[in-house]
Formats: structure tokens, C-alpha cells, sequence
């Protein structure tokens, strides 16, 4: 018969649905029996998707079937509801709490190209501007943009206890690659070290009591969004995209990645939803439209707000100055941020 240490290398080969990363490194085998020409293993679940245990369950006898013979392998699942409670510090993929946060909101899109940056700070800026204590962490190692559209360089420092002060700027606490490098400095580090380096951002920054942790994901479904999914007990996703289909096939990937893991999809933001001739006033969808509000119907989710195109989104951002910063009377962009942060509170209730 095979030993331990053969079946759970064995068992690594399967993989978690929807994912890239295998069962045991998830943490779900719990125990591995060898014992009378049987080999009895014992796997934890959270979740309401009966898809799951099946097709692991398929994986995992097919691989251990051709170690062991069939007829001698057992395996016994326990499966749980996952939690309901938004603020739970943990389930059985490991998720934990960040220390100091309250609630953690990725702000996620299936393709770059969509604005997600812009929509993650100025929905941070807007955030904090309704009263809430808010914080802002740049996840995109190797295309970090927060620092730029802040207008800051300065260098989050080192406590006491050996934890990465945030850098404050426009009444939020920021966090971002872009606050470590030199200009220009690019980032050149392989999948492992980059969800190191984003563990690291999120669990040992003194984040100082915050209602709310923006957190600005890469675009796409790769290894640092699912380590962030993964392993964060994160209250919700909101997903960016524009009107025309293309962009919606990926913002579908990107919703899907969330259910996987049962994080609640807080709704769809539509940027780049129209644009308005300063001179005439006359609308003009330049991407389509009716694209978000039709995805949200289907998911069943609200449409937090529609991203009119304003060059001073453009401006402000280059200026490090976010447009959401600026009063709603002055900026339709602004008014709608404003609008889209209301919302996000409503849907995240302390």
C-alpha cells in the first residue's frame, strides 16, 4: 500500500473547481488513513455548491484508485454551510480577517483597459467622504498605479512591531508597490513572490481602524487575485466594466471566480457608460449601452452606477488630485462616485 506522505502528494493533483490550486494546499484533507488494505481520507468543505464535493470527489478516487486499486479507497467528506455573516474572521479555505479593517471590498475586472484603478480610488475617496475611516492597497504588483494618482512619494515606514505603516494621503491610507519602487523601477518577481508580497500588503500593514479596505485587485483571474480570494475573509466584490460585450465576457469571469468561493458580488460599476458634448449637451454611448445594467439583471445584483467620460477624471487622476475629491455640483463623475459610495454602504450594512 502507498504511504501517507504518496497519497497527499497524490491528493495535490486535485484540484479545487474554478481554481488552479489543489486540495491540500487549500488545507481541505484533514486526515489520511492507511490501514488493512484501505485507504480511508477525511476532506472538509464550506459550501452550498453540490458541484464541489462531486467533482473532487471524482479527482481524488480516480487518482487514488490508480495507487491503490479500486475497491480499497474511502473517502469521507464534511461538508458545511459557509458563513453568513459578512464580518466572520474565517471558513474552511483559511480566510481571515485583516487586523484594523472592518470590512475588505475588492474592486475586480475580467480584462484591463476598464478603469478599475480610477473606480477603486475615487470609490475610496468617496467612501471616506461619506464619514467612513477608509483605507486603499494597490494588489497590482506589476502594474501599480495608486501611488501616481494620489500624487505622493513618499515611503510607508516600519513600526515597532514590524508592521508597514500606510501612507496617509487625501484622509485615506494608502498602500502600493508604487510607495516602494523607484520611478520607472519595474516589478520582476514570479507568481509565488507576488502572492508573499500581497499577503504581506494586506496582514502585516498597521492599518488603523477602518470601516472599509479598498482593495484595487490586477485585472483578470490570476495568482494574486485568487491568493486574495482565497485566503481574505473579504465582505464582497464590486465588478468594473464598460457597456460592449467583449468587456462583459470578461467581467463574467470575474464574477464567476468570486462564486466560487462564495464572496457576495456587491454589484456592477459601468464605467466609460456615455459621454456628454459640452457643447450641445447631446449623449453619446461611444461603448454601447445598457451593457452593466443588463449584466447586473442577470446576476441578479444592483448596478451601483454608470462612469460618465469627463476628461477631468483623466486630468484629476494625472494630477494626483482623484476627481471624486471634487464638489458634485462641478463633475457629473464626481456626483456619480459620490452616488456609487452610498450605494456600496447600503449594501454592506455595519
Amino acid at each position: 500500500m502507498p504511504s501517507e506522505s504518496d497519497i497527499r502528494a497524490a491528493l495535490s493533483q486535485v484540484r479545487y473547481p474554478g481554481f488552479s490550486r489543489d486540495i491540500v494546499s487549500f488545507g481541505l484533507v484533514k486526515s489520511i488513513q492507511v490501514q488493512d488494505g484501505m485507504i480511508v481520507v477525511g476532506i472538509s468543505l464550506a459550501t452550498r455548491d453540490p458541484n464541489v464535493p462531486r467533482l473532487i470527489h471524482e479527482q481524488a478516487m480516480d487518482i487514488l484508485q490508480k495507487l491503490a486499486g479500486e475497491g480499497n479507497v474511502r473517502l469521507d467528506f464534511d461538508i458545511k454551510d459557509p458563513p453568513n455573516a459578512a464580518g466572520s474572521s474565517s471558513d474552511s479555505l483559511g480566510k481571515a480577517s485583516i487586523p484594523g479593517v472592518k470590512r475588505v471590498i475588492a474592486v475586480a475586472s475580467g480584462k484591463g483597459g476598464v478603469g478599475k484603478s480610477t473606480v477603486a480610488s475615487n470609490l475610496a475617496v468617496a467612501l471616506a467622504k461619506t464619514g467612513a475611516r477608509t483605507g486603499l492597497c494597490d494588489c497590482d504588483l506589476y502594474g501599480p498605479s495608486i501611488a501616481h494618482m494620489f500624487g505622493t512619494t513618499e515611503r510607508p515606514y516600519q513600526n515597532e512591531e514590524q508592521q508597514i505603516v500606510p501612507v496617509e494621503k487625501h484622509g485615506l491610507q494608502l498602500m502600493s508597490m508604487g510607495l516602494l519602487l523607484e520611478d520607472d523601477s519595474p516589478v520582476i518577481v514570479r507568481g509565488p513572490v507576488a502572492t508573499r508580497y500581497t499577503q504581506q500588503f494586506l496582514r502585516q500593514c498597521a492599518w488603523d481602524d477602518l470601516d472599509y479596505l479598498v482593495l484595487d485587485l490586477p485585472p483578470g483571474t490570476g495568482d494574486i487575485q485568487l491568493t486574495i480570494v482565497q485566503t481574505v475573509a473579504l465582505d464582497g466584490a464590486v465588478i468594473v466594466t464598460t457597456p460592449q460585450e467583449v468587456a462583459l465576457i470578461d467581467a463574467r469571469k470575474a464574477v464567476a471566480m468570486f462564486q466560487k468561493v462564495n464572496v457576495p458580488i456587491l454589484g456592477i460599476i459601468e464605467n466609460m457608460s456615455f459621454f456628454v458634448c459640452p457643447s450641445d449637451g447631446q449623449v453619446y454611448h461611444i461603448f454601447g449601452k445598457g451593457g452593466g445594467e443588463h449584466e447586473a439583471k442577470r446576476l441578479g445584483v444592483p448596478l451601483l452606477g454608470q462612469i460618465p467620460i469627463e476628461m477631468s477624471v483623466r486630468e484629476c487622476g494625472d494630477e494626483g488630485h482623484p476627481i471624486a475629491l471634487e464638489d458634485a455640483e462641478k463633475s457629473q463623475a464626481s456626483r456619480a462616485f459620490q452616488e456609487i459610495a452610498v450605494n456600496v454602504r447600503a449594501v454592506t450594512p455595519a
